[in-house]
């Protein structure tokens, strides 16, 4: 994606891509190993959203958004179940019938949670801060999903202040084992 724009328009593209690799995934064969790779890269991709989010988009909702603290606490319970689901596909292989049973019950989980901040909490936000600010968290959100881990870490805390000291060094410690993973694999 492009760099610059406003956080809503970065997220929902985000969205669409999540929805794509869900679809790549589908069109596989059940025990393709294929499969594997794209649940990684939806691991990675979908890890990254959620801490993007984590650490800029909802501490803003808490303050900005009418009811906000409520919205964001609901969004964080929901990414804490999906990281949970990940943690589970992590140490799945492909002929592994939990693996596609996983795989249906992510997909569904992500789909509810784009539905509910697409219809209810991104008009909200639309209508709470000005486009200057959107686009300054849009960049925030950008740069958070540079240094963001790759893979689930349900054990770290997802609000901030910890989340702000402890992800980027998850992150840094998942792009190492992810650069050696495709150096000897």
């Amino acid at each position: 994606m492009e760099p610059g724009g406003d956080v809503i328009v970065e997220l929902m593209a985000d969205h669409r891509e999540l929805e794509a690799l869900f679809a790549q995934i589908e069109l596989q064969p059940v025990d393709h190993p294929r499969r594997r790779v794209l649940a990684d890269r939806l691991t990675a991709e979908l890890v990254r959203h959620t801490v993007a989010e984590e650490l800029h988009l909802y501490p803003v909702v808490r303050k900005h958004v009418p009811h906000g603290a409520a919205l964001a606490d609901k969004e964080l319970a929901d990414h804490a179940g999906v990281e949970r689901m990940l943690k589970d596909l992590e140490d799945l292989s492909v002929d592994d019938p939990q693996f596609n049973d996983t795989i249906a019950k992510l997909k569904f989980e992500v789909a509810s949670h784009v539905r509910e901040e697409e219809r209810e909490l991104f008009p909200k936000l639309a209508a709470a801060l000005p486009p200057e600010k959107r686009d300054e968290l849009g960049y925030l959100v950008r740069r958070a999903r540079e240094t963001a881990p790759t893979r689930p870490h349900p054990s770290l805390p997802n609000i901030t202040p910890a989340n702000r000291m402890l992800l980027p060094g998850a992150g840094l410690v998942d792009r190492v084992r992810d650069l050696l993973r495709t150096t000897t694999g």
